[in-house]
This record gives C-alpha cells, sequence and structure tokens, in this order.
C-alpha cells in the first residue's frame, strides 16, 4: 500500500466534491458510514468533502481517483472547470 502526503487544502473545490463522491459511491451507504463524516465537519460541505477523503486515503492508501475501488468509478459528468 502505497501512502503519500497530500495537502487537500490545496485541491480546487470542485476536485474535492469529485474525489469525495467517489468515495461516497465506493463505500457501503450506511448511516453510520455517513454519519462519521458528518461528525468530523458540521455544518461545512467543504469540510465533509475533506473528512471523507481523509478516511478514504486512510483505508486504501491514496486518492479515490487513483487507487482501491474508488478509481472503478465512472461520472457522466467529470468536468473539474
Amino acid at each position: 500500500m502505497v501512502r503519500t502526503m497530500i495537502d487537500l487544502n490545496e485541491i480546487p473545490l470542485r476536485t474535492l466534491q469529485l474525489e469525495a463522491a467517489r468515495v461516497i459511491s465506493s463505500m457501503e451507504a450506511t448511516n453510520d458510514n455517513i454519519h462519521k463524516f458528518n461528525k468530523a465537519s458540521r455544518h461545512n460541505s467543504q469540510g465533509w468533502y475533506v473528512a471523507a477523503i481523509e478516511w478514504y486515503v486512510k483505508e486504501y492508501g491514496g486518492m479515490p481517483s487513483e487507487v482501491g475501488p474508488g478509481k472503478d468509478i465512472k461520472f457522466i459528468y467529470e468536468s473539474t472547470e
């Protein structure tokens, strides 16, 4: 498992949204799973994206678009602009 240092504060918002969408799409969507991200960042969507991605990186060792089940997620519209 490859672990890299990723500064999520440097990633554009749209990229954070897409990466977080890969996290949610590749995990079991239970109340407990979603709640752990809500608990980490109440009423702050950008913080929620970061919490989801941080969990994924700890779980799989990299960004959702690069490793683990997230890399296989295909979006209908994936523009980062």
